[in-house]
């Protein structure tokens, strides 16, 4: 096992990405909103596993900082597909309460690699 499977963050990342899928799978959307979601989610999970291969504290932050910028990107999709109906409410809850939660840890991690 590598180490950042063992992260809870990177566990959290993928059960982020699978919820997502989901909404890829179940929910009637144009292909270019399919894509930039699949993309988005699937890169919070690598960013954090190739962050954690990496030597410098800058390298990894940097990939953590990217992993993070991904849950905001599919969050604002979510929050366009919501306001469009296409997400109903608890739903859509769930899904921005475990993207702050990934948000935050991944806030942490970024903050205790700066010095």
């Amino acid at each position: 096992m590598f180490d950042f499977q063992k992260l809870d963050v990177y566990q959290k990342s993928k059960r982020f990405y699978i919820d997502t899928k989901e909404i890829i799978h179940t929910t009637k959307l144009d292909n270019y909103i399919k894509d930039q979601l699949f993309r988005a989610a699937f890169s919070v999970p690598l960013n954090l596993a190739e962050g954690s291969g990496k030597f410098s504290k800058a390298d990894r932050r940097n990939y953590f900082t990217t992993a993070r910028a991904s849950v905001f990107e599919c969050v604002a999709i979510m929050d366009i597909l919501h306001e469009e109906k296409k997400i109903n409410e608890l739903y859509y809850q769930s899904l921005l309460k475990n993207a702050d939660e990934l948000s935050r840890i991944l806030y942490t991690m970024i903050k205790h690699l700066h010095a």
